[in-house]
């Protein structure tokens, strides 16, 4: 299985609670150095929560589940003040 093979099986363990929520999450991009680049969808994209949601759901589900994994982020959030 390949990274982004990986990437979308560690996804899909978070991805209900997302969906339930009028959310979801894409891969956006893999990059040569193994750092995720994800894009939020939906309410994902725009909930005041989105950015601890990042952290500790989707971050630490990918980064469990694929060690060579070096950092997750999301291309559009923007991060608390």
């Amino acid at each position: 299985m390949d990274t982004i093979q990986q990437v979308e099986q560690a996804l899909e363990t978070i991805r209900p609670y997302l969906i339930a929520d009028g959310g979801d999450v894409a891969i956006e991009e893999i990059t040569s150095d193994n750092v995720v680049r994800l894009k939020l969808l939906g309410n994902c994209g725009s909930c005041k929560m989105s950015f601890m949601t990042m952290k500790a759901g989707i971050e630490q589900a990918i980064m469990k589940a694929v060690p060579q994994i070096t950092a997750v982020e999301a291309i559009n959030l923007s991060e608390p003040v």
